[in-house]
């Protein structure tokens, strides 16, 4: 089983970049039949409102390059310590190369650096966390530099309401590195391949390549339109994934580290909606005051960047300013969920930033 538990390593910086446009569902009634009523249940329910998304132009690598910039400079980090990267994305700039190819180059890393991408989403991050714990533990690297950041609103078609007013963009970086204080890190790692058509761009690839038929937007039975190209979501069955996985999730950690949680500080789940995030907490009798679910409705679901941007929105004055115990547990496209106790102790955690476009050079 994918269970891992580590020394000597500690996550010293997280920081989360997001788009400058800012999008409202109450601007998009028309999704809805002009339905004012509805639009007040989803936003009160589900926690859809607010969401920030790219240009046309902008991509998961402008907005992990900010991201990095800052953390590098608010760390004073020597680049050429670097001597790991990893990405994680599932909206790349290009199939090849990789997004770590070129953030390496863009930064100006050490050819000794290994970089690599990571192709997941929801529980990307948490994954992201474990591959550089564990190059560290190996003894292969002493600093890494851990990218995540998706773009899925290029993905959307603005005329699907199951998707269209659910996902927003955002860029982050975490700097994981040695130390000589022992404090274990926890986690556990799963996936579900048969639900991997619940969440799924079912055209682009080479399985099924984009042309002008896939192209094609098509009406399902409840008004919603979409083509081959576009980002296609069973919700009722991502839901019940959800309720069902992450509290089982979270109970199974505790218990592989041998930890009740009450120990635990907060726990920060993957965004994907406020509504699924209380009914796992309600089964888990966890108070919602330690598991922050308002990221969702001020930047949408960001995918891999969801749990980096919650820490720097809502925790970003209990991690900076003493030590915390935290639960980071993504779940969604794959199917695939992981989890993690981790320590956060004084890190650099600013605030969430807004995207500068200037500052790409």
């Amino acid at each position: 089983m994918a269970f891992s538990k580590f020394k000597n390593c500690k996550i010293s910086g997280i920081v989360t970049v997001v788009p400058q446009i800012e999008k409202s569902i109450d601007d998009e009634i028309a999704l809805y039949g002009g339905n004012e009523k509805q639009i007040q249940r989803i936003k009160k329910a589900v926690g859809l409102d607010k969401r920030r998304v790219t240009d046309k132009d902008t991509t998961s690598v402008d907005l992990c390059y900010q991201a990095s910039i800052k953390l590098i400079e608010g760390l004073c980090i020597n680049k050429t310590e670097i001597d790991g990267l990893i990405f994680v994305t599932q909206t790349p700039d290009h199939f090849q190369p990789s997004n770590a190819a070129i953030m390496h180059g863009r930064l100006g890393l050490e050819k000794t650096c290994a970089s690599f991408d990571i192709n997941l989403g929801c529980s990307g991050y948490v994954y992201g966390l474990w591959m550089a714990h564990m190059m560290i533990a190996s003894g292969t690297c002493k600093k890494v530099l851990l990218l995540a950041g998706d773009t899925i609103s290029k993905y959307v078609n603005a005329k699907d309401r199951t998707t269209a007013p659910l996902f927003g963009d955002a860029g982050s970086a975490t700097l994981v590195e040695k130390s000589e204080q022992v404090q274990p890190s926890f986690f556990s790692l799963h996936t579900d391949g048969s639900g991997h058509d619940f969440i799924k761009v079912p055209a682009g690839g080479f399985r099924c390549p984009s042309n002008s038929e896939t192209a094609t937007s098509i009406e399902d039975s409840e008004g919603n339109w979409r083509s081959q190209d576009d980002l296609h979501m069973n919700g009722g069955e991502v839901f019940n994934f959800s309720i069902k996985t992450e509290p089982a999730a979270i109970t199974e950690i505790l218990e592989y580290s041998e930890k009740i949680i009450d120990e635990i500080d907060f726990v920060v789940f993957h965004q994907a909606n406020k509504y699924i995030i209380t009914n796992i907490a309600k089964r888990l009798k966890l108070p919602l005051e330690k598991a922050p679910c308002e990221t969702v409705s001020k930047y949408g679901n960001q995918s891999s960047a969801s749990i980096p941007c919650t820490i720097n929105d809502a925790l970003n004055k209990q991690v900076s300013t003493s030590q915390q115990q935290l639960i980071l547990s993504g779940f969604g496209v794959g199917l695939s969920w992981a989890s993690a106790i981790v320590n956060l102790e004084n890190i650099f955690c600013p605030p969430v930033s807004i995207y500068n476009k200037e500052g790409t050079k």
